[in-house]
């Protein structure tokens, strides 16, 4: 007597007497395997396939030691991706300053990217004495004198775009040239440029970090 893909006897050997599925049927259990492919991990931060305790592309730490997994917004990947702007400098160090002349710009400065995820993405410098640990950090090397540790912050909103805001820092952000009102938001988008500190631009971009 043959036995059905549910595990009932039949007499039938094309549909099963007691459930009625059909006898030809693949086993049930066969679909198991499509389940459990999560096997192979991709970081919940940009998507990357995993390679190891490190994501290759965002550095997200799949241990959790460097704190809660945020998923992304609205399913759209973004990255801010900051290098030295020697242009920018130069508009700086003629503008002038108290330290205008002893801000030098960085003769090596490699572009880095920054996966944005989460609610919001702080920008500044890391300082463990004020509890501050920027998403965006900009502490180098090499490090821009003129970001501040809580410089600007970029926030999601609800249909998957960003908006920056300077909260108060001490010399000013620029998107595309125009400086910002401090807290009041301004929505940016691909293709955008965030100028900070003396030399540190960073450009908005979407796809994949």
């Amino acid at each position: 007597m043959a036995t059905c893909p549910q595990g009932h006897a039949s007499g039938d050997d094309e549909y099963c007497d007691t459930c009625g599925a059909q006898m030809a049927a693949a086993p049930a259990a066969s679909a198991a395997p499509a389940e459990a492919t999560p096997a192979v991990d991709s970081c919940p931060i940009c998507q990357a396939p995993r390679a190891g305790q490190f994501c290759e592309v965002c550095g997200h730490d799949y241990t959790g030691a460097s704190g809660p997994v945020i998923a992304s917004v609205a399913g759209v990947r973004w990255e801010a991706v900051t290098a030295a702007d020697r242009a920018y400098y130069d508009e700086v160090i003629a503008e002038g300053g108290p330290d205008a002349s002893a801000v030098a710009f960085p003769p090596y400065c490699p572009q880095r990217s920054f996966a944005l995820a989460g609610d919001q993405v702080r920008i500044g410098r890391r300082s463990r004495a004020r509890g501050v640990q920027p998403e965006i950090d900009l502490t180098g090397p090499p490090e821009d004198p003129g970001v501040s540790h809580l410089h600007a912050v970029l926030l999601a909103q609800q249909d998957g775009s960003w908006t920056l805001v300077d909260p108060g820092s001490a010399n000013g952000t620029r998107v595309n040239g125009k400086t910002l009102t401090v807290n009041v938001p301004v929505p940016v988008g691909a293709g955008d440029r965030v100028h900070l500190g003396a030399w540190t631009v960073i450009t908005i971009r979407e796809g994949t970090p």
